[in-house]
This record gives C-alpha cells, sequence and structure tokens, in this order.
C-alpha cells in the first residue's frame, strides 16, 4: 500500500524532514539493487553502489527538478554508477561479429522464444545476459525486467529514444547469437 507520492517525500526531505528519506529508500531499494547486482554481477559490490547511489540521491536531491519521474532519475544515478564500475574492471565479453548479427532477423528470434520450456529458455537467458556488456545487460534489463519505456530509457542512459530503440534491436540479435552459439555446444 502506497501511503504517499514521491513528490509528496521529496518536497518534505526538501523541508527538512530527513526521515522522510527512508520512505523512499525502502519504496526502491529493492529494485535498485537488483538492477545494480545484475549490472555488475557481484553481490558486495552491488551493495556499495546502491549504497552510493542513496547517498549521492541524498545529496543531490535539492537538484532534481522533477523534470521525469523521481524512479527514472533515481535509475539514471544507479545506472551511471554501475556502468562506470563496470567500465573500472575492464571485462572480458564474448565477441560476435557484426556481420553475424546483421544476418539474424526478427523472427529468428521470435522463433527462439517460442521454443523449449519456459525454465529452460529462462536460464539460458540468464547466461547469456552474462556474456553481455554491462550497458547493454543493463538496457535490456530496465525495458524487459522494469518495463521503462522508450523515452525513460533515453533520459536513464542520455541517448536518444531512436538510438535507444537500435541499441535494444541489436541486443536482441545479439542474444539471439549467444544462445545459438550455447545451443550448439
Amino acid at each position: 500500500m502506497e501511503l504517499y507520492s514521491d513528490t509528496y517525500y521529496i518536497q518534505r526531505v526538501q523541508a527538512g524532514d530527513e526521515a522522510c528519506f527512508a520512505c523512499l529508500v525502502d519504496r526502491y531499494s529493492q529494485s535498485i539493487f537488483a538492477l545494480v547486482n545484475r549490472i555488475v554481477q557481484n553481490r558486495e559490490e552491488a551493495e556499495e553502489l546502491t549504497q552510493d547511489t542513496w547517498l549521492k540521491v541524498f545529496a543531490h536531491l535539492s537538484d532534481f527538478r522533477q523534470e521525469s519521474s523521481f524512479s527514472t532519475w533515481l535509475y539514471r544515478i544507479a545506472y551511471n554508477l554501475a556502468i562506470s564500475a563496470t567500465r573500472r574492471r575492464r571485462q572480458e565479453y564474448l565477441p560476435i561479429d557484426e556481420f553475424v548479427i546483421e544476418q539474424v532477423t526478427e523472427e529468428d528470434v521470435e522463433q527462439w522464444m517460442g521454443q523449449g520450456s519456459d525454465k529452460a529458455r529462462l536460464a539460458h537467458l540468464e547466461t547469456a545476459l552474462g556474456l553481455l556488456p554491462a550497458d547493454d545487460r543493463a538496457l535490456i534489463l530496465l525495458f524487459y525486467w522494469q518495463q521503462k519505456t522508450i523515452e525513460e530509457l533515453a533520459e536513464i542512459t542520455g541517448q536518444k529514444p531512436t538510438n535507444v530503440k537500435v541499441r535494444l534491436h541489436r541486443i536482441r540479435k545479439k542474444l539471439y547469437v549467444i544462445l545459438k552459439r550455447m545451443e550448439d555446444e
């Protein structure tokens, strides 16, 4: 049950009632942690980054201009911190030739999604997501898992909506290629 809106709590915090910040933390902490954890793929690091997100949000809450929803602003901060952390690690990712990606059609992707049991597909998909670069993984998770709109994703990532659409399309193709390789092994 949601007692008050995000705006109410933000206004209360900005007016000096810092205890209301805990209501925002309670409302969003689990989803922020889950997203960050799936991006960085390390629970301890995700816990630290989630805490860093909240510290940054608290420190800059006066800068929030309500041009977008609070959750979009919050996800942008968490996204940026998580992506920055993964870039510092220099992880290796499965290289996929651009030519191979271009050969994949939407029908191929849709057909693969219709095969096998849901549990088996989800297990393969989870593994395949781990093989994507962090920024690709974050974008696909925000779109499908957090159900963010293209416009919200554009705000979170700082890209144009058309670029977000193209990236999502290419990421789906990358996932298909990874999944097919896993299937063939």
